[in-house]
């Protein structure tokens, strides 16, 4: 298994998605790969969770 470039979805940068992530994913039962770089998953929890917490 060798690393993937990914493209994110939301801001188009190509990120690595480096074997390590993957071995991660496949123990996790994840079957696909990850759709967002790590900056705009990070932005995405903090987006839910700040309305997580706005509902509560």
């Amino acid at each position: 298994m060798a690393d993937k470039i990914l493209q994110c979805k939301d801001c188009g940068a190509e990120f690595v998605f480096t074997e390590g992530e993957q071995e991660f994913y496949r123990e996790k039962g994840f079957e696909n790969d990850p759709v967002r770089c790590p900056a705009c998953r990070k932005a995405k929890k903090q987006q839910r969770r700040q309305r997580d917490n706005y509902h509560d």
